[in-house]
C-alpha cells in the first residue's frame, strides 16, 4: 500500500515531465478507442496517410532548417538592419519573411536590435514579418494548401512587415514610440550575438565535422518537433471532418468579408502553433471555409497568438504592444479579403 501511495504521490511529476503534444495524442486515441473504435481506426488511417503525403515536404523543410543552422545563413539577419531608415524597413520585412525564426523565437533577436539603437520601425517590420513566413512554413504551405496560397501568404508576411514599418515610422516622426523596451529587457543574450556579431556564413558547411553534426542534431529535433504537432493536427482534421457538419463551416465562415473578419478575430487567441495551423485550416476549406478567412486565420495567428502576444508583452511596453496587435489585426484582415479577390 505504501510503494502503491508513493507512485500515485510521484505520478504529477511523471505527468509533468511528458510532452503535452503526445500525452494528448494519447489521450485522444485512448478516448477513441473506448468510446468509437470504428471511428478510431478511420483516423488513424486518415492520419497516416496524410504523414505519408506530406511526408516530402515535411522532409524539405527539416532539411532547409537544419541547412540554415548548420551553415550559419541565419546570420544574414544582421544585414538586413544597415543603411537608411526607410530601406532598412523594406529590407527588414524581407528578411523577417525568409528568416526561420518563430514568433517566440524571434524575441531575443528583437531585444539585442532594440538596445543596440535600432530604429522601431525597422525592428516592427521583421517582428511582425517574422512569423508568418520562414523556408519550413512555405513549403509545408505548399503541401497542405497549395503554392499560390503559400506565395500569398508569403506576400501577406511581407505586406504586413511593411505596414508595420512604415506605420511606426510615420507615428515616431510625430512623437510617438520614443522608448520602446521595457525598464527590464537586456540585450537579447547569447541569441542576440547573431546581430551584435554576425558570424561568416559558410555555405558548404560539410566540409567541418561540428557543423555536420548541427546539422543532425537540428534536423531531429526540428523532425520531431514538426512530426509530433502535424500527427496531432491530422488527427484534429479527421474528427472535424468525421464530425463536424458542413453547412455549419459554410453558415459560420463562408461567403463575405465578415467570415474574414471573425477569423481574424479568433486567430488571436485560438492560434497555438503555425505547422498544426495548415491541415486544420485545409480541412475547414474543404469542408466549405471562406478562404479569405483561412487565409487571415493564419497570418492573424502567427502574430497575435497567446504565446507570442506574452512574449511581446513582456519585452516591450504597452503602447508598442498595442500598434503590434493593431498592425497585424488590420493585416491580417486585409490580406484575406486580398486573396478572396485573387482566389
Amino acid at each position: 500500500m505504501a510503494a502503491l501511495l508513493q507512485s500515485l504521490a510521484s505520478l504529477p511529476r511523471r505527468v509533468r515531465g511528458v510532452d503535452p503534444v503526445c500525452l494528448a495524442l494519447a489521450l485522444a486515441f485512448g478516448l477513441l478507442l473506448a468510446l468509437q473504435p470504428a471511428q478510431a481506426q478511420a483516423s488513424l488511417a486518415f492520419t497516416l496517410q496524410s504523414l505519408w503525403d506530406v511526408a516530402p515536404f515535411l522532409l524539405l523543410s527539416v532539411a532547409l532548417a537544419a541547412y540554415a543552422k548548420a551553415s550559419g545563413a541565419d546570420n544574414l539577419i544582421a544585414r538586413a538592419f544597415q543603411g537608411r531608415t526607410a530601406l532598412m524597413v523594406l529590407l527588414a520585412a524581407l528578411m523577417g519573411a525568409l528568416s526561420p525564426f518563430c514568433s517566440c523565437g524571434v524575441i531575443p533577436l528583437i531585444a539585442a536590435l532594440l538596445a543596440m539603437g535600432v530604429p522601431l520601425s525597422a525592428v516592427m517590420a521583421f517582428w511582425l514579418a517574422s512569423p508568418i513566413m520562414d523556408p519550413s512554413m512555405f513549403v509545408l504551405t505548399a503541401g497542405t494548401l497549395g503554392f499560390d496560397f503559400a506565395v500569398a501568404k508569403t506576400l501577406a508576411a511581407i505586406g504586413l512587415g511593411l505596414l508595420g514599418g512604415y506605420g511606426i515610422l510615420a507615428l515616431q516622426r510625430s512623437g510617438h514610440f520614443a522608448n520602446p523596451l521595457r525598464a527590464s529587457v537586456g540585450n537579447g543574450g547569447c541569441a542576440g550575438g547573431k546581430v551584435r556579431s554576425p558570424a561568416p556564413v559558410v555555405w558548404s558547411f560539410w566540409r567541418e565535422r561540428p557543423r555536420v553534426d548541427a546539422f543532425y542534431r537540428n534536423a531531429l529535433a526540428n523532425l520531431l518537433f514538426l512530426g509530433k504537432w502535424l500527427t496531432l493536427a491530422f488527427l484534429l482534421e479527421s474528427l472535424m471532418l468525421a464530425y463536424v457538419p458542413p453547412d455549419i463551416v459554410t453558415r459560420f465562415a463562408g461567403e463575405g468579408w465578415l467570415a474574414v473578419l471573425g477569423a481574424t478575430v479568433v486567430g488571436i487567441p485560438a492560434y497555438l502553433n503555425g505547422y498544426a495551423a495548415l491541415p486544420l485550416v485545409q480541412g475547414l476549406i474543404e469542408q466549405g471555409m471562406n478562404p479569405g478567412a483561412g487565409m487571415a486565420f493564419l497570418v492573424a495567428g502567427g502574430v497575435t497568438s497567446i504565446p507570442a502576444a506574452i512574449a511581446v508583452w513582456a519585452l516591450a511596453r504597452p503602447p508598442v504592444f498595442l500598434a503590434y496587435l493593431g498592425f497585424a489585426v488590420i493585416g491580417a484582415a486585409t490580406a484575406g479579403l486580398a486573396w478572396n479577390l485573387f482566389a
